[in-house]
């Protein structure tokens, strides 16, 4: 066959920051090193390759080893290493001047860990906007890949989805090959001889051209069920590089290095905002994600859906930020912290201080991590570690500019400003300690509330909500008994990891945050209460009018609001407090006036908790005797009494709530129902404390309570202490 096709093999190894180290060990056991292992057989095949900052830097602790034998490939010629954002942002999701950066200081990285030059790189989900060409040129790139679907909603046919194309932005030139999406659903899945056929038919049709495939690293051993297929007796990938091999007559596997300066561009090409064509799907809201899969699937039987399919298209990924506000709000913390950084990084202290704010820009960088920020058909956004991994390193940042900026010993700060990106303003009370965010236009919420000891967001929370694939569970409940010693099952290919997970899809009426005010019917039950039932009021999610109060030792956002009971209207006013004398503590104080005299009222006021895991004995409730009453999860109906805590011990943390006036309290677990790698799950995202009072108005028409949160992180210092002694 005289005919002749370069293929393009591109591999993309990824870890979020954050990742246990027993999903690191286990992506390298069964997918990295065993495709290594392969393609040392194969000389000839030509592997481009691309490992994200987050994956590298546990490689450079754990597995020296496997970054030799990367090195020793590349020597030979055999592998090319793509560069890209140090550790997989969003681009569309962080500012220019942070894409830059991120791309400039990867590349420095990797050139100096594998000894070579840093040309092409991978862009993160392969989420696209124009205007990042201008931005990745800028930062040394000459070349990427992206999806053959961005093309095709270019306008681009069939016939011409193949080679590569100049993309331009500001008069900045960047080549980009279409990923062939063909080849993508066939390796490793369908028979090598049907992938081969299909090359083949391009080699045909197109002689001298480039086809472009470019997936996953972890579909080659780490995803469910792939190593034996991969690898074990069906030993897919050793059959397709014998194939390969055995069609090396006119179909030769090359780097994309080798691509670009052996072939010419087929032309100049603008792309849509897009990433792959599942991403622009997850993107929707959930009732629009069922509809467009309703139109897919009625268009799919239609005799022109080939045809209308390339002009067909979903959402885009920046609405992931309005689709879970709790991604929204790790986005404006790491601008935030990013426009900070950005402004100290010209200023004296910053020229002095060169080290340190290069480790508070790593920080964010880290912080910046795309998977958390997003869900679809792996865990992301619903998966607690991932999100606190985040916050750990945003909270790191920010404690390091707060240094720079000249931060010493105790001290505290108040201001507003729209922190959410909401149009409203925000109050941020911040200290040497503590620092907590709360939003008058939305019920007065305390709505984060980071411990800098820990760099934990105590109210990294995620509310239950809608999701397409909760139909699945509802419709497989009750339809197998088929559950093994490990609690999984499967019935038309729905695959859970707990048993009656129908059974805990339930849905949020408000936010799971902090000081959110209910005013309840008198003789409302912790199960009404749980299930949403039983508010009065308008307190929930009103509108507080704000003003801030701040000495040199002590710091007061004031929240006040006339708002509605039943029928009557009275005023609320919420103080919160942040002082140096205390600075692990946050004060809160109620003051009612104008209540119905004479009537029952039942007011209660819920605090989540976050990022303090449950499930373990060493995470649990304790009452104001220091006695145990059961792990975070427990759901409790507690007495009358002036003190709760919440221990964990693993972070080191302790958080106490103490009430002026004695409270019953309820405790409950929020958990969601989710869909990862592994199948469907219940994923416990917060323990709910809420302290209630049930009074009747005297005279005065007056009531008021005061309660403090304190947050003990004495036994993570001294773990951190120990550390340092040991080292």
């Amino acid at each position: 066959m005289s005919s002749s096709l370069r293929l393009v093999f591109a591999v993309h190894n990824h870890q979020p920051v954050g990742n246990v180290d027993g999903v690191f060990e286990q992506s390298c056991r069964d997918a990295y090193e065993p495709f290594l292992d392969l393609i040392d057989e194969f000389p000839e095949i030509s592997i481009t390759m691309h490992l994200s900052g987050s994956l590298l830097e546990w490689l450079e602790k754990n597995r020296t080893d496997y970054l030799k034998r990367l090195k020793g490939f590349i020597a030979r010629g055999q592998m090319e290493i793509l560069g890209g954002p140090y550790f997989e942002p969003i681009l569309a999701a962080i500012p220019g001047h942070d894409r830059v950066g991120q791309i400039e200081t990867y590349t420095t990285h990797l050139e100096d860990v594998f000894e070579t030059s840093i040309r092409g790189m991978w862009v993160p989900e392969r989420v696209w906007e124009s205007s990042f060409t201008s931005d990745i040129v800028d930062a040394g790139i000459e070349y990427t890949i992206l999806d053959d679907s961005h093309f095709r909603w270019a306008g681009l046919s069939e016939d011409k989805l193949h080679g590569y194309y100049l993309t331009e932005n500001e008069g900045r030139l960047l080549s980009v090959f279409p990923d062939d999406e063909t080849l993508r659903y066939t390796i490793p899945w369908s028979d090598p001889e049907e992938t081969i056929e299909y090359l083949r038919s391009l080699a045909q049709r197109y002689p001298g051209t480039i086809v472009s495939f470019g997936d996953d690293g972890e579909k080659f051993g780490s995803w469910p069920g792939t190593f034996e297929h991969v690898y074990g007796d069906e030993a897919w990938l050793r059959q397709f590089f014998t194939a390969l091999r055995e069609n090396s007559d006119w179909l030769s596997v090359v780097t994309m290095a080798q691509a670009v300066d052996s072939v010419p561009p087929r032309g100049k090409i603008y792309l849509p905002n897009a990433s792959y064509r599942e991403m622009t799907e997850w993107a929707l809201p959930t009732d629009q994600q069922t509809t467009y899969q309703q139109i897919v699937k009625s268009l799919q039987e239609h005799s022109l859906w080939e045809q209308s399919k390339p002009f067909l298209r979903a959402g885009m990924w920046r609405n992931f930020l309005v689709k879970y506000p709790e991604s929204n709000e790790m986005y404006c913390r790491s601008q935030e912290i990013s426009r900070r950084l950005h402004e100290l990084e010209s200023s004296p202290a910053a020229r002095n201080s060169p080290d340190q704010l290069r480790e508070a820009k790593m920080e964010l960088y880290r912080g910046q991590c795309n998977c958390p920020y997003w869900h679809g058909s792996f865990g992301g956004l619903y998966l607690p570690h991932l999100r606190n991994a985040v916050y750990e390193h945003l909270i790191a940042a920010d404690s390091l500019l707060e240094q720079l900026d000249g931060r010493k010993g105790h001290w505290v700060d108040i201001s507003a400003g729209d922190f959410n990106l909401d149009a409203r303003k925000e109050i941020r009370l911040s200290g040497d300690h503590l620092v907590g965010y709360l939003s008058p236009a939305r019920g007065g919420h305390l709505y984060e509330l980071d411990v800098r000891t820990t760099k934990t967001n105590l109210l990294a929370t995620l509310n239950r909500r809608p999701e397409p694939y909760h139909q699945q569970v509802l419709d497989a409940a009750g339809a197998s008994d088929d559950v093994d010693d490990i609690d999984f099952n499967k019935h038309e290919g729905v695959r859970f990891k707990q048993k009656d997970l129908d059974q805990h899809i339930a849905y949020d009426r408000w936010p799971r945050k902090s000081l959110v005010d209910h005013f309840l019917r008198p003789g409302t039950t912790l199960e009404e209460f749980r299930n949403g039932n039983g508010g009065v009021g308008d307190f929930l999610l009103g509108v507080y009018e704000s003003r801030i109060r701040q000495s040199e030792t002590r710091v007061e956002a004031v929240m006040s609001r006339q708002g509605r009971i039943g029928d009557h209207r009275i005023q609320m006013t919420k103080t919160v407090a942040l002082d140096t004398n205390r600075s692990s503590q946050i004060e809160v104080h109620y003051e009612m006036s104008d209540l119905p005299v004479g009537e029952d009222i039942q007011f209660a006021v819920e605090l989540n908790f976050a990022s303090m895991a449950a499930g373990q004995p060493d995470r649990y409730f304790y009452d104001s005797e220091g006695q145990r009453l059961g792990p975070l999860e427990t759901v409790l109906e507690l007495p009358a009494g002036d003190r709760i805590g919440l221990v964990d011990e693993w972070l080191g943390i302790d958080v106490g709530i103490e009430v002026s006036e004695p409270a019953k309290i309820w405790t409950f677990p929020i958990q969601t129902v989710s869909q990862s790698e592994g199948g469907f799950e219940l994923v416990h995202q917060s323990s709910v404390v809420v302290p209630f009072w049930r009074f009747v108005a005297d005279e005065s028409g007056q009531w008021g309570c005061t309660f403090s949160l304190n947050v003990d992180t004495s036994a993570a210092y001294a773990r951190q202490l120990t550390s340092i002694s040991i080292r």
